[in-house]
């Protein structure tokens, strides 16, 4: 019992439950801190969300400032196109269709010279082809009569839909005119519809297709004007930029895996970025593909002339990816549970390395010579120190150790001879699959320098195509030097040498 002088420390509440048990009732203050509190962890989160957000926004800004400004682009496309909707003059010249030129702007402005070039031009083509149609159907359907108008009306955009649909899935079609397409069925359906209640259509798909190349036109001269983003230059980098990452994963492989000294590892983070830059190679199809689709659709500029061989590019990216899986099946046995000892990567160790530094000399050499357009004197050096690298592994692998090199067991107690108690394979076992394992990585690199040579000749054809100039050539200089004397009878006499240099 409490007694009368005594307060208890702390009061509790308790409400008996149907069941026979009872339950604590919390104070209201107590419910009241546990909802602030969870409202301030909350508001909290969105705060720290929406300055992580603002944090990598600013970091890509700054890393990609191109991006910044074609966002900038874009915002003065809009603003000088919105003009024809704001003054009155403007609006009464495109009528009420001023909007159709704000909605042009929005879709076909993109981040490249080329992909905003290809979708104004299929944007033209395929508007002028439908509202063509359009306006003919509609008339040979008003000439039906009023029964048969709709009717016709309804056939003509099933067919010619159903058709336009059809040719987006032949390649030629998608790869070139496939947003044209897509536009074609847009304006042909609603020409031909919007047609069956309008009187003046030929007036309206003026009004329209005018307000449409109003919108496409700003949109070329900025994106063309203003700090233009070729996609030609783009692939021209990427497949160079692709190039060195591959001959530092390669070369990354062979510190990675012929290193004798395992504790040494200051170098591993760095080693294991550049494993990793196969990967990029491996995922640049699409871009690859996209960036020389729209670089057909570019005009000469900088280095690149009208008919620059884009499409040798593509071929380069694909012999570039083929190595690339080698690479990356060695990455796989680099991390495999398989661990080559020491007495079996020092026979090969040397050779291995230096056939792995040549071949990333090789991709070094081969992106440089894209980087500056310039053919190589030194390239057919290189890819002659990469071939009798591989022609040293492979007389190095016909006097590989046999098996009385591999340290076996003691035969009585079936231990290491160390005296540990870790348990040991037969050594039959053990060397053989060490061995396969050895066997694999090296002839996995003996294969990449095959495939290296195969893209030493896609470069070397891409060169010939695009007309890369020699590294040891220079403009021609003319010098002219006077020589003055006399002839001997009393005559001046003037020679003029002229030298090309």
């Amino acid at each position: 019992m409490v007694k009368e002088n005594e307060v208890p420390a702390s009061l509790e509440w308790r409400v008996n439950m149907p069941s026979g048990s009872s339950r604590i009732l919390a104070p209201e203050s107590r419910q009241t801190c546990r909802f602030f509190s969870r409202f301030q962890s909350l508001v909290m989160g969105i705060v720290l969300n929406i300055k992580d957000f603002f944090e990598k926004a600013w970091t890509l800004a700054v890393n990609e400032p191109k991006k910044v400004i074609h966002c900038l682009k874009v915002g003065l496309a809009l603003s000088i196109v919105s003009v024809f909707y704001y003054m009155r003059p403007l609006y009464d010249g495109v009528g009420g269709n001023a909007m159709w030129a704000v909605m042009t702007v929005i879709v076909v402005f993109e981040y490249t010279v080329g992909s905003t070039l290809y979708k104004c031009v299929n944007r033209a083509i395929g508007t002028c082809l439908a509202g063509s149609l359009g306006i003919g159907v509609h008339w040979v359907a008003s000439q039906a009569g009023d029964k048969f108008e709709p009717v016709i009306l309804q056939a003509s955009v099933f067919l010619l839909a159903a058709a336009a649909t059809f040719s987006r899935f032949i390649p030629t079609i998608k790869a070139r005119f496939d947003y044209g397409a897509m536009i074609f069925i847009l304006t042909f359906s609603l020409v031909s519809v919007s047609g069956y209640r309008v009187d003046k259509l030929v007036e309206l798909a003026h009004e329209r297709f005018s307000t449409i190349a109003i919108g496409a036109s700003i949109c070329i001269l900025i994106t063309t004007i203003l700090c233009p983003v070729w996609a030609g230059t783009e692939l021209h980098h990427l497949i160079s930029s692709n190039l060195e990452k591959l001959a530092h994963s390669l070369e990354g492989y062979a510190a990675e895996n012929f290193r004798l000294d395992s504790s040494n590892h200051s170098n591993e983070k760095d080693s294991s970025k550049r494993l990793q830059g196969y990967k990029c190679v491996l995922n640049s199809k699409a871009a690859e593909e996209s960036m020389a689709n729209f670089a057909r659709w570019e005009p000469a500029h900088g280095k690149f002339n009208f008919r620059h061989p884009w499409k040798q590019y593509l071929k380069v990216g694909a012999s570039m990816r083929s190595c690339a899986y080698c690479i990356e099946t060695l990455h796989g046995g680099i991390n495999s549970n398989t661990e080559t000892p020491e007495f079996l990567k020092k026979p090969l160790n040397d050779i291995c390395m230096r056939l792995g530094t040549s071949s990333s000399k090789v991709l070094k050499e081969l992106s440089s010579m894209i980087k500056m357009m310039k053919n190589s004197t030194k390239l057919d050096i290189l890819v002659d120190e990469m071939n009798s690298s591989v022609e040293g592994l492979q007389n190095a692998l016909k006097t590989f150790p046999s098996y009385q090199h591999i340290p076996t067991p003691d035969p009585a107690t079936d231990e290491p001879p160390n005296g540990t108690q870790e348990p040991c394979l037969k050594p039959t076992a053990l060397s053989l699959l060490e061995i396969v394992h050895m066997a694999t990585l090296t002839s996995l690199l003996v294969e990449i320098a095959s495939r290296i040579e195969g893209i030493v000749e896609e470069v070397k054809e891409l060169a010939t195509q695009a007309e890369f100039r020699d590294e040891s050539s220079k403009k021609s200089k003319q010098t002219q030097t006077k020589l003055n004397g006399n002839d001997g009878n009393g005559h001046e006499v003037t020679m003029t040498t002229v030298q090309k240099v």
